[in-house]
């Protein structure tokens, strides 16, 4: 049985700052599997953000196996990793 999904520390924070610039925000992160944390609609467009938690050791801020796979596998798909509400609003607004 799989446990419950972990958010980052940051993942509030990160959709708050999404909302503010009008940003409809979609939590994945109970998905698992690899799957990224969030999917985001904004100004006509979707994309998928994966939270990394900037104040954790670069070794924890990685992609694990899992996300990995699926970041390739789903390639056209426009997804980025964010640490910080700054990095997610330019993901969405670039």
């Amino acid at each position: 049985m799989r446990r419950a999904a972990k958010l980052d520390d940051n993942q509030a924070e990160i959709v708050n700052a999404l909302w503010r610039v009008g940003a409809t925000v979609q939590s994945l992160a109970a998905v698992g599997n690899g799957v990224p944390d969030l999917l985001v609609g904004f100004r006509g467009r979707l994309l998928l953000l994966e939270v990394k938690d900037g104040s954790k050791a670069p070794s924890r801020r990685r992609l694990t196996p899992a996300q990995e796979v699926w970041h390739l596998a789903w390639r056209d798909v426009p997804l980025h990793v964010v640490q910080t509400p700054e990095e997610a609003i330019h993901a969405v607004t670039q």
